[in-house]
């Protein structure tokens, strides 16, 4: 009998991907052309942060924001922000269900946009190739998850939240 309930309600979960869209997309060399003539060592930082909004009773927009700054010394070489977004619709999921749904499942469609995103303006700056390293939305949000439980969480550095939150 217990089965049955399960199978049944397996049966009305819906997800869809209407779209995939890049919302947003900003590069910066301030340092241009100066960055060119040294030797090209740079450090690099990734910033990523997920936001959910919801569109419609059952339809939610994810942005997924991956910022990277390299740095060639002192100076800033480069800055890139990608906002690859897109459109889901999903009902009959269980309330503990939408968080991975929306900070891990959603998120690992968009990055791989994002990435080729990156890769692509990066190397029309005219800077050595950067492609990003897969990225485990399994894990962050595992550990947001336990910070949150621990009531650790600083809302001003939060990578993925994990409950959706409309904007």
């Amino acid at each position: 009998m217990a089965e049955d309930t399960q199978a049944q309600a397996g049966a009305e979960r819906q997800f869809t991907l209407r779209t995939v869209y890049l919302k947003d997309l900003s590069f910066e060399s301030p340092n241009a052309p100066e960055v060119f003539q040294g030797e090209w060592k740079p450090e690099t930082a990734l910033h990523m942060d997920i936001q959910v909004s919801q569109l419609e009773a059952h339809t939610h927009e994810i942005v997924l924001t991956i910022t990277v700054t390299a740095k060639a010394g002192e100076k800033t070489a480069y800055l890139v922000e990608v906002q690859q977004a897109g459109i889901v619709s999903a009902q009959g999921f269980e309330q503990q269900d939408y968080g991975p749904l929306f900070y891990v499942y959603c998120p690992s469609i968009l990055f791989p946009y994002a990435r080729q995103a990156v890769t692509d303006v990066v190397a029309k700056g005219g800077f050595p190739q950067l492609v990003l390293q897969h990225i485990n939305f399994d894990a962050i949000y595992a550990q947001k998850l336990a910070e949150q439980q621990q009531g650790g969480v600083d809302g001003a550095d939060q990578t993925a939240t994990p409950q959706p939150t409309t904007h």
